[in-house]
């Protein structure tokens, strides 16, 4: 039987054909969409789309026999220069980057663009087709635990390298804007990248850290590889935290213990549960030291910060064993291993005990990466939507003249520019950190939008790729498609670097930590953003109804000092909600404010509005954060489970 593999609009790839495990070739033609007897939907006129519908009908009338083609009686979706084709980029650019900067940044992203198309695409889909092996012995039986990735995947390394991907935030040739040139390039490689998004992630925030640390002499060769632009000497970097016992408590779930050495050096061991891109060159890791009795310090301060390479001179493991490979839903194009560290030399570069603070800075920037995914994940499936209507004919009639289905893909469309704005905002703020040109306000607000994005994005994402593949209809869940990868490389976003609920929390540390003055800064923000665009009359209804959120926050703020540390922790989420919902609107009515705004901008900042905008207000009307509200919770989850019942 034969399989294939290749999504419908990506005729310029490899097709693997597979019979009885081989490959063949010369069966190519299979994968080839029909050159005639199909509907050409790039027409508009009623009378000729329904002579072609005649025409369909008719070929389906034939005896089996007769009918010169099995294949689908529908047009792929064609997409071109992803940063051409995105009006919202390239109107934020227009409006925020000083002209020289423009200029120079307009040419390589069109360029880049184009490089996508030809060259990147094809192979992500290579990359998806040949994921990582693990071969742990070799043909005499010695362990070698060698994960064999694909060419295509090395090939993407080289690439991110020559496109600066990592090294453009750290030239900062456009001072506080090379962070937003590095992220918008990023935006656009994300969804082509067949995975490599997430190693690059890992990479940025190694540099970041080490960068923190003042660049210390024994890391100078390894922040000048993960910042390089030759392919030859570009390195990655992991990111190994996870470990048996817990994901995002690591304070208590890190059991790695560090030894140190005579040379000072330490040795590791422990056993690391997920890592992600375990093929990097080098990683950075916690662990705990111990003491001259062999005994460890428990607790967040008990964790140190550590450096080390992955394999040495000759290519050999450091002292890892690689003890299988995830199976995942997604991501299957990464190798994602259980690690064995058996004594796996590595330098620590933290102060003692300051681990968790030290990877701080790497936390922030996987992140932000974890949103640039989740809004390029939502501009991919809503391009190729978009295009899609275009083409399909149900119903007598092009997709785009269903009102019903356009109105499903402009609430896609709305989504995914407050999450867009709220990206570029973010790094935005994080260029001015960077460059030492934040005001304390600046820095107050990124620490909050941080985790407010990257929660709220991650949900964002998964709603709307599941919604696109449904604008498909049944071919979005054929895996021939393509469709089905993008959704699962999606889902993952909302768990990656801390889950919705984690992320929450972390958000109401952020309060407490400030000691509330991040949430004066926030409201400060939001009403200047506001008061500039209450001029604009068009925009009236959007403005209202944001002030009206405005309002009923800071009454919900207010009230929150009386409510107690339990009711707040029922809160958090709807309040990170509340806070995505009204800075990403506030950022929408900012754009649409624009004296060349067009009316699609002023559109989407009105139906932005038109959502729940404070959910926090909402629930506490409905009395949901009372601490016997938990227990009412608890009952509905645990009803009728013999595990738990006793509990209740």
């Amino acid at each position: 039987m034969f399989t294939c593999r290749l999504p419908w609009w990506r005729s310029s790839a490899t097709c693997k054909l597979q019979q009885s495990g081989g490959f063949l070739p010369r069966a190519w033609e299979r994968c080839q969409p029909p050159s005639h007897k199909g509907i050409n939907t790039t027409v508009g006129q009623g009378q000729q789309v329904g002579a072609q519908e005649k025409q369909v009908l008719k070929d389906l009338e034939m005896p089996l026999a007769r009918r010169e083609t099995e294949t689908l009686f529908q047009e792929q979706p064609q997409i071109g220069n992803q940063y051409l084709e995105d009006a919202l980029l390239r109107s934020y650019l227009k409006t925020h980057l000083p002209p020289k900067v423009l200029e120079e940044v307009n040419q390589d992203l069109e360029r880049f663009g184009n490089r996508l198309l030809t060259k990147i695409k094809p192979l992500g889909w290579e990359c998806e087709l040949n994921p990582p092996v693990l071969q742990q012995y070799d043909a005499w039986g010695q362990r070698v635990d060698h994960i064999v990735t694909c060419s295509a995947w090395r090939r993407m390394k080289e690439i991110a390298a020559e496109e600066g991907l990592i090294a453009e935030a750290y030239e900062r040739r456009y001072s506080n804007w090379s962070r937003l040139h590095q992220a918008v390039k990023l935006y656009l490689f994300s969804s082509f990248s067949g995975g490599f998004n997430c190693p690059l992630a890992m990479t940025d925030g190694a540099a970041k850290v080490i960068e923190s640390l003042g660049i210390p002499g024994s890391l100078k060769n390894a922040f000048d590889r993960l910042t390089s632009r030759d392919p030859k000497m570009f390195w990655t970097s992991g990111q190994w935290m996870t470990e048996r016992r817990g994901g995002s408590d690591v304070a208590n779930g890190t059991e790695t213990v560090a030894r140190k050495q005579p040379d000072g050096t330490y040795r590791l061991y422990g056993f690391k549960w997920f890592t992600s891109a375990a093929d990097s060159d080098v990683t950075l890791t916690l662990a705990r030291v111990a003491d001259a009795a062999g005994q460890v310090k428990q607790g967040s301060s008990g964790l140190s910060l550590f450096f080390l390479k992955v394999r040495d001179e000759e290519g050999k493991l450091n002292s890892i064993q690689v003890q299988r490979l995830k199976d995942k839903l997604g991501t299957r194009q990464m190798a994602t291993a259980e690690l064995w560290l058996d004594g796996a030399k590595a330098e620590l570069i933290s102060a003692e005990g300051r681990g968790v603070a030290s990877i701080s800075n790497m936390l922030n920037i996987t992140r932000i990466h974890n949103v640039i995914g989740a809004v390029a994940s939502m501009r991919r499936m809503i391009s190729l939507s978009r295009e899609y209507a275009h083409r399909r004919v149900a119903f007598g009639k092009l997709l785009k003249d269903h009102p019903l289905h356009m109105q499903t893909i402009a609430r896609m469309e709305v989504q995914m520019r407050g999450a867009f704005l709220l990206l570029m905002e973010i790094v935005r703020l994080l260029g001015l950190v960077e460059t030492n040109m934040a005001s304390e306000q600046d820095q107050l607000l990124l620490r909050l939008l941080i985790p407010v994005a990257k929660l709220y994005t991650g949900k964002q994402a998964s709603a709307v790729v599941v919604e696109a593949m449904e604008s498909f209809g049944g071919q979005g869940y054929m895996e021939d498609t393509g469709l089905p990868v993008i959704v699962r490389d999606t889902l993952v976003l909302s768990i990656w670097e801390g889950t919705t609920n984690i992320l929450s929390l972390d958000v109401l540390r952020s309060l407490t930590k400030s000691q509330g003055q991040v949430m004066a800064v926030f409201f400060s923000t939001v009403q200047k953003k506001i008061e500039l665009a209450s001029s604009t009359v068009k925009l009236e209804p959007a403005v209202k109804q944001m002030q009206d959120a405005i309002s009923s926050l800071a009454q919900f703020t207010q009230a929150a000092g009386s409510k107690g540390a339990a009711a707040m922790e029922l809160a958090a989420r709807d309040f990170s909600y509340t806070l995505a919902r009204i800075y990403a609107g506030t950022l929408l009515i900012e754009h649409a404010a624009r004296p060349d705004a067009s009316s699609t901008d002023i559109s989407a900042a009105r139906r932005w509005c038109n959502q729940e905008l404070c959910p926090v207000a909402t629930e506490l009307e409905n009395s949901s954060y009372k601490a016997e509200e938990a227990l009412v919770d608890s009952a509905l989850v645990y009803e009728g489970s013999p595990a738990c019942s006793s509990r209740l």
